[in-house]
């Protein structure tokens, strides 16, 4: 199998690395509008390289990767589905709600697979998380906490294009939110602080945020979201139910520290980014994809499950701008 990569990033270059150590991939061709980069991703990897995405699809690859920064997704994504090549999309497939729904309408109307990349459904803690809810062990599930907390801040030329600390950060929460509870969103209210860089008030975004969503099964969920956790990189879901609970994310490295007398969990070390406390789900997430566009599976994450994240993201921005509890079906885009 031939995969072409677009985007040759921090994250386009991992992904290239994984690709093209996966058995069932015969070559990775890579491509950037930076052609300097893609090509020091291709020459560092012995992958093949292509000048522009339309030489790319054109050459006959089988399955098509777009890792680029977020204002590429939607096209590339287009551009992909008319070629009638499988396509993997990193999160979000695109900038505004408008466009997301437009996105989800022409591959509902499409023979071609999508796989959005919110790489936590192929993570072994909320894999178990998933099987704990639905098969009863919990009981009733009555609270979730949900928490996305950076060690420190993207640069500053980074947020006036990310969607906001909900659409960027807990969009990922919102999702995995779905895939373990089995539940949507009814409604939401959330609020968010400023005590870092200006930057972020600047660009009209928030480096703290927090949100109260109340799901449609009357399960309560607290989000939390931060751009400063100096004490690691803390990704996690607890949930708590009438016969037990379960943690996602509690482990040695947990960013957090006992106050209690005699109590020396967590050993660490702590873990300090994303891509290195989601290591094997991507790999596992990529691997899925090969199966995808082999045909062997359908898309365990398609665009119609991200326009449902992205849903409830705008649904908090819209609350933490007017300062009020919005419905989410005040938000365009339901199933």
């Amino acid at each position: 199998m031939r995969v072409g990569l677009a985007g040759a990033g921090r994250i386009g270059a991992f992904h290239a690395e994984t690709l093209h150590a996966l058995d069932a991939v015969d070559e990775v061709v890579v491509t950037d509008v930076d052609g300097a980069a893609a090509r020091l991703v291709a020459e560092s990897q012995g992958l093949g390289l292509a000048p522009d995405v339309e030489t790319m699809l054109a050459s006959g690859i089988d399955a098509f990767v777009i890792t680029t920064g977020t204002l590429g997704h939607a096209p590339l994504l287009r551009q992909g589905v008319a070629a009638g090549v499988p396509t993997f999309c990193e999160k979000p497939v695109a900038a505004t709600l408008a466009e997301t729904i437009e996105l989800a309408d022409l591959v509902a109307t499409s023979d071609v697979p999508v796989h959005v990349g919110f790489q936590r459904r192929f993570d072994v803690g909320y894999l178990r998380a998933r099987e704990a809810v639905r098969s009863g062990e919990l009981g009733f599930i009555h609270t979730v906490r949900a928490n996305t907390h950076d060690q420190s801040p993207p640069h500053a030329g980074y947020i006036p294009t990310s969607g906001g600390i909900f659409r960027d950060c807990n969009i990922h929460d919102f999702d995995i939110l779905r895939f373990v509870l089995g539940v949507e969103v009814e409604s939401v209210y959330a609020t968010g602080g400023n005590k870092g860089e200006a930057y972020f008030a600047e660009a009209g975004d928030v480096d703290t945020g927090a949100a109260v969503l109340t799901l449609e099964d009357d399960t309560m969920v607290l989000v939390s979201s931060t751009r400063y956790n100096g004490a690691g990189h803390d990704v996690r879901l607890e949930v708590l139910g009438e016969k037990g609970a379960i943690g996602v994310g509690l482990d040695d490295s947990l960013a957090l520290r006992s106050a209690e007398p005699g109590v020396d969990f967590p050993h660490g070390p702590q873990k300090w980014s994303f891509m290195e406390r989601f290591l094997p789900a991507y790999r596992a997430e990529l691997t899925e994809f090969i199966r995808v566009a082999a045909g062997a599976v359908p898309s365990p994450c398609t665009v119609a499950d991200a326009l449902q994240a992205f849903r409830t993201a705008e649904a908090c921005e819209l609350s933490r701008a007017e300062r009020r509890p919005v419905a989410l079906t005040e938000i365009k885009g339901a199933p």
